[in-house]
């Protein structure tokens, strides 16, 4: 893989860029402290706006590596984050991302993280030259399902209680995109951007 790190990615409503510690407030007010949010997720909701400052300061020098991929999803409109996407976990060894994302419950349902995972997709398959993008969700949770499904990941299998959300140990249900997969309905003229 030819790593390029967290750099800014721009779609038609949303700027994909690194966190600063001046986001916190945002983070904080407009996805980290809602308890919906987080609901069919790994980490817990924040308490109060100290943590999500935590949690940004620990990601700063994590920017140095040029094998971290973390961003925030900052509506144009706004300014502001909304949410974050991110490369969870990653192999070399097989060229694989495995993607995470959440945004804010009050733009659920309008495309945005459709927007950024697509935008993901197409940097890491074209720029980066990964083989496999995957991700995950907690089955009681499909709407994050149907942003995979609706950026061509495919459904590989459902794992039976192989992980944990805040709901305690869950079933998982596995996607994924091959280079193949996406290159190949690039030159067919089957993908959205």
């Amino acid at each position: 893989m030819n790593h390029k790190g967290t750099i800014t990615l721009e779609t038609e409503r949303l700027i994909l860029r690194r966190f600063h510690i001046d986001d916190t407030d945002a983070m904080f007010c407009n996805w980290a402290s809602d308890p919906e949010v987080s609901k069919y997720l790994t980490w817990e909701t924040h308490p109060d706006i100290s943590v999500s400052k935590a949690v940004i300061e620990s990601w700063l020098p994590l920017y140095e590596n040029p094998n971290h991929y973390s961003w925030a999803i900052v509506l144009k409109e706004l300014g502001d984050p909304i949410g974050s996407i991110a490369a969870v976990e990653q192999r070399d060894d097989i060229k694989m991302v495995h993607i995470g994302y959440c945004i804010g419950r009050k733009w659920w349902n309008k495309g945005y993280t459709s927007e950024a995972l697509a935008e993901l997709i197409r940097f890491f398959f074209e720029d980066v030259g990964v083989n496999r993008i995957e991700s995950r969700h907690d089955p009681c949770n499909p709407n994050s399902g149907k942003v995979m499904q609706k950026c061509g990941l495919k459904y590989e299998g459902t794992m039976r209680q192989d992980d944990i959300s805040n709901q305690g140990i869950c079933d998982s249900v596995r996607y994924a995109m091959l280079a193949d997969d996406y290159f190949n309905a690039k030159k067919d003229g089957n993908t959205d951007d």
